[in-house]
């Protein structure tokens, strides 16, 4: 706990889940990176699913969305007005529960600054979200709120029975809370809906780093999974969700009827059922649409099997792939993009909302559509596949711009304008003093 005295800053990140190829954990995971290696702080993990080395982190299972008993309260949040008592009830004792678990978190690091991920942005949690809240509010501990998505941006949690929960907790408005959002427009709605004024940091990539694509663990990609070296592979970077648009992307493999072009999709179904991942797959096989799935064979972090096959991360897809679709309809920034930029890969794009106002106007060149697949579209690809200075005119121009708007370095710089407002000007300090703050003593706690 801070004290007043010089140290590194120790950094408590929170969220349902931290673990995966999702894209508030590889965010997170960003944003610790540059914490640890840019100012000097520790970087420490509380979540209900988590890949975290056990040392730095609290696992706590009741945390996870998915944890079975929370999976079939939440169900009964939404679709409905009404609630019973029994289900207040559960949510509260749910609550103290987990607020007594983060306070335990708090204690045991010694946590200076939380970074909520999401936790209190989107209600996927809620007796989560509630814990959070109540714990800042009683501790005023400094807090960076990091919101990836609300619940008006979900047309499955608009019809709820929690709507005074939501109010309070998603996004809670404390005085030790500094809100940051992922593009203009959430800033824009958050202020119009709540009276919450916030930060935009975009979402980033590492631009600096300098890495070889291929190496001896990833060189063999195209031979495990079947492709000779003359298939031109399409890559869908995604979940399977609706909001993806990925129907778009199997329109345009079809209609490009190219006998070499084979359609990837790296992940698995998301956390929204499995009809539309039923339903990409029957239209595939209806139009004879060449579609490989992946995600079984691939993790946040590459290793070998006990039998010696290889486990590949979507870090190794991306440079034997030779184009990106991405035609979500919806998105919160846009992950894949930037990946698709910092591997120079060309790509098609959906003009969803977020890349129209805050992407589109730095000049990146991509294939666009406007919600559907158009004749120009595909004959747009079509070149670009078949034109390699074309194609390399393109992406080496996106990656020099990517490298000015969504790089580490913007990152460093907005972090270091939040930090400031907490401990004041940062400017090369690595120690800056922590600041005080005592715990909330609840009688009747088992947390003492």
């Amino acid at each position: 706990m801070g004290n007043g005295t010089e140290h590194a800053l120790n950094i408590g990140f929170v969220s349902t889940r931290f673990k995966g190829l999702d894209g508030v954990s590889l965010e997170a995971a960003k944003w610790a990176e540059v914490l640890e290696n840019e100012f000097g702080y520790n970087n420490f993990w509380f979540a209900g699913e988590l890949d975290k080395d056990e040392k730095v982190s609290m696992l706590v299972e009741e945390a996870y969305f998915g944890d079975p008993e929370t999976k079939v309260r939440q169900q009964e949040f939404f679709g409905r007005r009404t609630r019973s008592r029994e289900l207040t009830n559960w949510i509260q004792k749910r609550k103290e529960f987990l607020k007594d678990k983060l306070y335990r978190f708090i204690e045991k690091f010694k946590i200076d600054l939380l970074i909520p991920q999401n936790t209190l942005a989107i209600p996927m949690h809620i007796p989560l979200g509630l814990a959070l809240t109540e714990l800042i509010a009683e501790t005023g501990i400094p807090t960076i709120a990091h919101h990836h998505d609300f619940f008006w941006e979900r047309p499955r949690f608009l019809i709820n029975s929690v709507q005074d929960l939501i109010q309070q907790a998603f996004p809670p408005d404390l005085p030790t809370i500094k809100h940051v959002v992922i593009n203009s427009m959430a800033q824009k709605e958050l202020a119009a809906r709540r009276g919450i004024a916030s930060n935009v940091i975009y979402n980033v990539i590492d631009f600096d780093e300098q890495r070889a694509y291929f190496d001896d663990f990833n060189c063999d990609f195209r031979k495990d999974f079947g492709f000779s070296d003359k298939d031109i592979l399409i890559l869908q970077p995604t979940r399977v969700v609706s909001r993806k648009g990925i129907e778009q992307a199997l329109y345009l493999v079809k209609r490009l009827n190219m006998p070499e072009v084979k359609f990837i999709i790296s992940h698995s179904p998301g956390d929204e059922g499995y009809e539309y991942f039923e339903w990409i797959k029957d239209t595939a096989e209806k139009d004879n649409i060449p579609l490989y799935f992946i995600y079984n064979k691939l993790h946040e972090n590459r290793h070998y099997e006990n039998d010696g096959s290889k486990i590949y991360s979507l870090w190794d897809v991306y440079p034997h792939v030779d184009f990106i679709t991405y035609p979500s309809l919806y998105e919160g920034f846009g992950n894949a993009f930037l990946e698709a930029i910092y591997f120079r890969k060309p790509l098609i794009v959906n003009r969803y909302s977020v890349y129209i106002v805050d992407i589109e106007p730095k000049g990146f060149r991509t294939v666009t559509i406007d919600g559907f697949l158009n004749k120009e579209a595909v004959e747009e690809t079509r070149e670009i596949l078949l034109n390699p200075h074309l194609r390399t005119e393109m992406v080496e121009k996106n990656y020099q711009l990517g490298k000015q708007f969504f790089s580490y370095t913007y990152l460093k710089k907005e972090l270091q304008t939040l930090l400031s407002s907490f401990y004041g000007t940062l400017s090369s300090e690595r120690n800056p003093n922590a600041r005080d703050y005592e715990l909330y003593h609840m009688e009747g706690s088992d947390y003492y």
